[in-house]
Parts: C-alpha cells; sequence; structure tokens
C-alpha cells in the first residue's frame, strides 16, 4: 500500500469515527483522570444532564474563551439541572494549571489515550497551515439524565457557544 493510500485510508478512519456518535445513541461510558486529583466517569452524572464540552490544548485563547464561558455560565447549567465536563488530552498537571490560572468551576478531565475522544468523536484530522494532523476537533456533547446523547455540536466555533449549549439544555429540562 503506497503512502497516500495509507493517509487516505486513516483519513476515511477518522472521518468515520466522528461521524459515528449521533444523537439518540447511548453515550460511551469513560473514567478519566481530572484536575485535582482522582476520576471522573460518565456513570459520576447519573440521573443528570452532562455536557462534555472537547477542547484542543489548554491555555490556548480559544480553549480558554470557551472553558470561560461555561465556567462564567455555570449557575444557569445548574439551575437547568445540568453539570459541565471539560476534556482535552493534556495531562492533569496541565488541566490544573489551566483552572488555577483561569478559576474555573468546571472539572477537567485529560485523556492522553485518546481513547474516549474518538469514542465521542472528537478526535480526527485536521488541518492548520496546510499541513495535516491528528488532534482534538472541537466538539461538544448533550447527554441526557438517561445517559443518551441529546445533541452533538461539531467543529465548535466559541463565540457564543456555551450560551447556545445552555439554551438546549434548558429547552431539553
Amino acid at each position: 500500500m503506497t503512502k497516500q493510500a495509507r493517509n487516505t485510508k486513516a483519513s476515511s478512519a477518522a472521518a468515520n469515527t466522528a461521524a459515528a456518535l449521533t444523537e439518540g445513541d447511548q453515550a460511551p461510558s469513560f473514567t478519566l483522570p481530572r484536575d485535582g486529583g482522582g476520576t471522573i466517569s460518565l456513570s459520576d452524572f447519573a440521573g443528570r444532564k452532562l455536557v462534555i464540552f472537547f477542547y484542543p490544548r489548554a491555555g490556548t485563547s480559544g480553549c480558554t474563551r470557551e472553558a470561560v464561558d461555561f465556567t462564567r455560565l455555570a449557575p444557569d447549567f445548574d439551575k437547568a439541572k445540568t453539570a459541565v465536563l471539560g476534556v482535552s488530552a493534556d495531562p492533569p498537571a496541565a488541566q490544573d494549571k489551566f483552572r488555577d490560572k483561569y478559576q474555573l468551576r468546571t472539572p477537567l478531565g485529560s485523556d492522553e489515550s485518546h481513547a474516549m475522544l474518538q469514542a465521542y468523536g472528537a478526535w480526527g484530522e485536521k488541518s492548520m497551515y496546510g499541513k495535516k494532523f491528528e488532534g482534538i476537533i472541537r466538539t461538544t456533547v448533550l447527554i441526557d439524565a438517561q445517559g443518551r446523547v441529546e445533541r452533538v455540536w461539531r467543529k465548535v466555533k466559541v463565540d457564543g457557544h456555551a450560551e447556545a449549549v445552555l439554551a438546549a439544555a434548558k429547552m431539553q429540562s
């Protein structure tokens, strides 16, 4: 198989993974190391709605704005009976620094293995400055209180996104 054919096959696999999770699916279970130590799991949110926002890298401008927006709206998400979790591939120590520097109030999970990111369709081919590479595709998933995927936002644009997710969470109350 040529290098180009392998790359095309890998790209197809990444695209298929990203499209695999759809509304109505059972949310894939996970257990991740989290900021502050310990772990966080889907089962920790049983009986409650959950927003998971996947962000490429702690401390970068877009990721910071997104995390700060979700933190700012945390009381409103609480009123909508919806928990919020941020997930990236950053190690827990980086998540701790990110949380502390920006006073984030949402838990932050660390998926260095990319297993959860892949299960949720948030890992795949990206392109920057003409180069293609594998990485986190900014994605948000709203899970209902029964553990089913209620809504998926792919290739998220940060501005106004947390507000749109909150509106969706309120509609599903």
